[in-house]
């Protein structure tokens, strides 16, 4: 029983690899390059074809795509197929027409993203005008607190000249009334001396 079981599990795993055949129009790249007789380049070149045309209709539209010839299709025909394989077919000019809808899906995102930078720069730019503007509050209340200090210091020695100017002339108003009493006491002396020597 378990050998007849083992012979069944076989002969559906050697089933399974004949009919895995991959979908032309849906592998990928590394897929294609697993391919007996496709490398690298003729992988893209089947994805740049099926992408530019469409999906493939037949298997022998392989043909059309440059470096696939009679001999390589020879190897590849019970290995491909255009339906079925690891995943359903897309439509490759759909999502050449979607392509641009994500573009432009991506493009309010950009928007967005250019509208949130201009908020940060306005942000910034009101935050420095700001500080600018306190700035000068600052030096326009230091500068009139210099000038009221200036202005106060003026006062001040203006006030001590004045003093200093008044006591000069009270000095010299004594001065001027000391020597004018001295020229009359000198007069009266010599009055004096006039009138004594008339009476002699």
């Amino acid at each position: 029983m378990k050998k007849l079981l083992l012979v069944l599990a076989m002969w559906l795993a050697i089933v399974g690899a004949a009919f895995a055949q991959i979908n032309i129009n849906t592998a990928t790249k590394d897929q294609l390059d697993g391919l007996k007789g496709i490398g690298p380049a003729k992988a893209q070149a089947i994805i740049d074809y099926r992408t530019k045309n469409g999906p493939f209709k037949t298997v022998d539209d392989l043909e059309k795509v440059n470096g696939i010839g009679p001999a390589t299709m020879k190897d590849l025909r019970d290995k491909v197929s255009v339906a079925g394989g690891a995943a359903p077919a897309k439509d490759a000019k759909a999502d050449a027409k979607a392509a641009p809808k994500k573009a432009e899906a991506k493009e309010p995102a950009k928007v967005d993203a250019k509208k949130d930078d201009k908020k940060v720069d306005a942000k910034a730019d009101a935050k420095a005008d700001k500080g600018a503007k306190a700035d000068a509050k600052k030096d326009d209340k230091a500068a009139k607190a210099d000038a009221k200090k200036e202005d106060k210091a003026a006062k001040v020695e203006a006030k001590k000249e004045d003093k200093a100017a008044k006591k000069d002339a009270k000095k010299d108003a004594k001065a001027d009334a000391k020597a004018d009493d001295k020229k009359d006491a000198k007069k009266d002396d010599a009055k004096k001396d006039d009138a004594k020597s008339d009476k002699k």
